[in-house]
C-alpha cells in the first residue's frame, strides 16, 4: 500500500470515529471523498482546490487528514466567526476524539494584534498618574467601560475580545489594545512575557493545526512569514475571496483615517498641541487629495495633488519622529509610549514612501467614497507573491462551496502540481429547490425593470407567505423595491437599512412572514435554516463593476478574454453563494427567483447556470408561485397540527 494509500485510509477510519460521535450520526460520502482527496494531496505534496457544496461537511473533511497526517497546518478562514467556530465548536470535538483513538494533537487561535487587550495599555491607563490624567481626558462611559475591561483582562485566559459577553465602545477598546503597526513586539515591552497576543503566538509554535483569518496569512505573507510559524500545509476555507484578500493585504494602503490614530499615538508621548495637530491635520490634507479621484485607477507617477498630500505628511512625520527620538526617560511606561510611537511612526513612512515609489506590475487607484477614500496600490496579479510565498513553500488546499473556475489561475497555482475536485453536496437539490428565471421581464438596462421587479416580488411572496430573502446588486435598486412592493403585501418587510447584519438576520429569522431586503452584503454568510425560508430573489446576475480600478487594470492585462476569465467567474460565484442562502439542511425547500433575463438569453448562461446548485428550473412563474404556495401551506398545516 502506497504512502497515500495508507494516509487515505487511516484518515476514514478517524473520521469516521469523530462523525460517530456527533448528536446525530450521518455518513456524509462527499465528505469522506474530500477527507480522502486532501489525506492524499497531503502525503504527496500535492496543492487541491476542492468544491464542497453546502451541507459537506467541509470543516471536518479538512481538520480530520491535517491532524492525522501530523504535518503542522495553518488553516485561513475567511472570517473571524468561523475561527471562532473552529475555536469553540469543532477543533475541541476533533481533537477529544482523536484522543480516544491515540491520537494526540494541539491548536492555537491566532488573531491581529488589535483583536487581543494589551497589558501594558491597560497598565498606563489604570496604573501611574500619567494614565490617570489620560482616564480624565476621556468620557465618564468611556473610563467604566475600560475599567470592566481591566477587570475583565485579570481572569481572561486568552485576552481575546471574542471572549467577552458584552461589546465595548470603539473608543474604549482602542484605548486598551494596539494595531499591528503600533506594538513594538513582546521583547522590547516590559508586559511581553504576559501579553496575549505573545501568548497566542506562543501555543501557535507549539500546536499541529494553527487557525487564522486570510487577511492575517496575508499580512504574513508580505512580511516574509514573519508573523505566523513556518509550517508544512495551509487550508483556505472560502477559498473563493482568495485572490480579493491578498490583493489588499500584500498592496498598500493608506487612509485619511491613519493620521487620525497615529496623531492619538504621538499625543501620548508628546504634550506639545502644535505637532501632533500638525499630524492630526494631515487626514484632511490626503483626504482633499484623494477625494477628487475617488472610484478611479491614477497614473504612475501619482497626480501632483497626491504626490504633494504624501510628500507633505513625510515632511511632518520626520518632525515628529526627530522630537520622538529626542524624548529620554527612565519610566517604563513613557519608554514604551515613545516606542509604539517610534513604530507607528516608522511603518507609517514606509506606506507613504511605497506609494511614491513607481513600482511594476501594481495598480494605484483610490477606493471608498469621496467622504471616505483610501490610496491603495494593489498588485496586478497575486500570482507571484503567492508562488513565493505559499505555492513553492509547503501543500495548499483551497475549498469552498463555490469554486470559480479561473480560480487557480487567477491565484497562480502551478497547473501540473495541482489536483481539482468537486464533491458535490448531500441535498436533493432537485426535489427540495426550483430556480426560476423571469424571462419576460425587460433588460436590466431597460426603465421598466425595477417597476416589474417589484410586481414579480409582490408575486412571488404573496404565493410564498411571506419567507423571502430579495437580494439586490445596489442600494438604490432595494430602496426602489422597499417603496414599490411594501405597501402591496400583507408581511412586515425589514431591510438592510433598518438594523445591524447581526441583528437583522435574527430579526428576520424570528418571524417566519418577515421578508428581508438587503444588498449584496448580504449574498454570502447568512444561515437560516427551516421555514422562515423560502424564497430567494435576485435582482440581477451580480457582475462586477465596470469601473472597478483594479479590475478594470486586470481586464486590459487579459484581453478578449478577460470578460470570460474575470466578470462571468465573479457573477457565478456570487449568484452560487446568494443561492446557497436557501438550502441549509436535508429537509429544507424552497425557490430561487432570478429577475435578470440573461440567465436564460446570453451567450454565456450556462457557465453561470453551471455554478449553480443542480435545482429544477422554470421560467414560468407560476410555476414558482405553486411550488412555493405548496411549501407555505405544508409549513401552515405543521403549525396548526403543532398547536393541536
Amino acid at each position: 500500500m502506497s504512502d497515500s494509500d495508507q494516509a487515505a485510509a487511516a484518515t476514514l477510519a478517524a473520521l469516521d470515529a469523530v462523525t460517530g460521535a456527533l448528536p446525530v450520526a450521518e455518513r456524509r460520502e462527499g465528505q469522506r471523498e474530500m477527507a480522502r482527496r486532501i489525506a492524499e494531496s497531503i502525503a504527496t505534496g500535492r496543492h487541491l482546490v476542492v468544491q464542497a457544496g453546502t451541507g459537506t461537511g467541509k470543516t471536518l473533511a479538512y481538520l480530520v487528514p491535517a491532524l492525522v497526517s501530523g504535518k503542522r497546518t495553518v488553516v485561513a478562514t475567511a472570517t473571524k466567526a468561523l475561527q471562532d467556530q473552529l475555536a469553540t465548536k469543532d477543533l475541541p470535538l476533533v481533537c477529544a476524539e482523536l484522543a480516544e483513538h491515540g491520537i494526540d494533537a494541539d491548536w492555537a487561535i491566532v488573531k491581529g494584534r488589535s483583536n487581543y487587550v494589551c497589558l501594558q495599555r491597560l497598565r498606563e491607563f489604570t496604573g501611574a498618574a500619567q494614565g490617570q490624567l489620560e482616564l480624565g481626558e476621556i468620557s465618564a462611559i468611556t473610563r467604566a467601560e475600560i475599567m470592566k475591561l481591566a477587570e475583565w483582562a485579570g481572569r481572561t485566559d486568552s485576552g481575546d475580545m471574542a471572549e467577552l459577553d458584552w461589546n465595548p465602545s470603539d473608543a474604549a477598546w482602542r484605548s486598551v489594545s494596539v494595531g499591528g503597526d503600533e506594538c513594538p513586539g513582546g521583547d522590547k515591552c516590559p508586559m511581553g512575557d504576559a501579553c496575549f497576543a505573545e501568548r497566542a503566538r506562543a501555543r501557535a509554535q507549539a500546536s499541529d493545526v494553527i487557525v487564522v483569518n486570510t487577511h492575517l496569512y496575508g499580512l504574513d505573507v508580505a512580511a516574509s512569514g514573519a508573523i505566523l510559524p513556518d509550517h508544512d500545509v495551509v487550508v483556505f476555507d472560502e477559498a473563493h475571496g482568495l485572490e480579493d484578500i491578498m490583493s489588499d493585504t500584500v498592496g498598500v494602503e493608506i487612509a485619511p483615517g491613519r493620521f487620525v490614530t497615529l496623531s492619538a499615538t504621538v499625543r501620548q508621548i508628546i504634550a506639545d498641541p502644535e505637532p501632533v495637530g500638525a499630524i492630526a491635520d494631515l487626514a484632511s490634507l490626503t483626504r482633499e487629495a484623494f477625494a477628487p479621484y475617488a472610484g478611479q485607477r491614477l497614473s504612475s507617477p501619482l497626480p501632483e495633488p497626491i504626490i504633494e498630500a504624501l510628500t507633505e505628511a513625510r515632511k511632518r512625520i520626520d518632525r515628529i519622529a526627530e522630537a520622538i527620538a529626542k524624548i529620554e526617560s527612565n519610566i517604563d511606561d513613557v519608554n514604551q509610549r515613545k516606542l509604539r510611537a517610534t513604530v507607528m511612526v516608522g511603518r507609517t513612512i514606509e506606506s507613504i514612501d511605497a506609494a511614491l515609489t513607481d513600482r511594476e506590475n501594481t495598480v494605484p487607484f483610490v477606493s471608498g467614497s469621496a467622504d471616505h477614500p483610501r490610496l491603495e496600490i494593489a498588485p496586478l496579479d497575486v500570482g507571484p507573491t503567492m508562488r513565493d510565498g505559499v505555492w513553492t513553500k509547503r501543500t495548499a488546499i483551497l475549498t469552498s462551496a463555490t469554486v470559480p473556475t479561473s480560480l487557480a489561475a487567477r491565484v497562480g497555482l502551478p497547473e501540473p502540481a495541482t489536483d481539482t475536485a468537486d464533491v458535490g453536496s448531500p441535498f436533493d437539490y432537485e426535489r427540495q429547490g426550483l430556480l426560476y428565471c423571469a424571462m419576460h421581464l425587460p433588460p436590466p438596462k431597460s426603465p421598466k425593470f425595477r417597476d416589474a421587479v417589484a410586481d414579480e416580488l409582490v408575486a412571488l411572496i404573496e404565493a410564498a407567505g411571506g419567507r423571502t430573502l430579495a437580494l439586490f446588486t445596489s442600494w438604490a435598486a432595494m430602496d426602489h423595491a422597499v417603496e414599490a412592493v411594501r405597501g402591496r403585501v400583507a408581511v412586515p418587510i425589514l431591510t438592510q437599512r433598518d438594523l445591524p447584519k447581526p441583528a437583522l438576520v435574527q430579526a428576520f429569522t424570528a418571524s417566519e412572514e418577515t421578508c428581508l431586503f438587503a444588498t449584496t452584503g448580504l449574498f454570502q454568510g447568512v444561515d437560516v435554516p427551516g421555514r422562515t425560508l423560502s424564497l430567494v430573489v435576485i435582482d440581477k446576475l451580480p457582475f462586477p463593476r465596470p469601473d472597478d480600478p483594479l479590475l478594470s487594470a486586470r481586464r486590459e492585462q487579459l484581453g478578449p478574454t478577460a470578460f470570460s476569465a474575470i466578470d462571468v467567474p465573479r457573477a457565478a460565484t456570487m449568484l452560487a453563494q446568494a443561492c446557497g442562502r436557501l438550502i441549509r439542511t436535508g429537509t429544507d425547500r424552497g425557490a430561487v427567483a432570478v429577475l435578470d433575463p440573461r440567465l436564460g438569453t446570453a451567450r454565456y448562461r450556462w457557465d453561470i447556470v453551471a455554478a449553480l446548485p443542480p435545482m429544477k428550473r422554470t421560467r414560468h412563474r407560476t410555476e414558482a408561485e405553486a411550488f412555493l404556495r405548496t411549501i407555505r401551506d405544508e409549513a401552515s398545516a405543521t403549525t396548526v397540527a403543532g398547536h393541536g
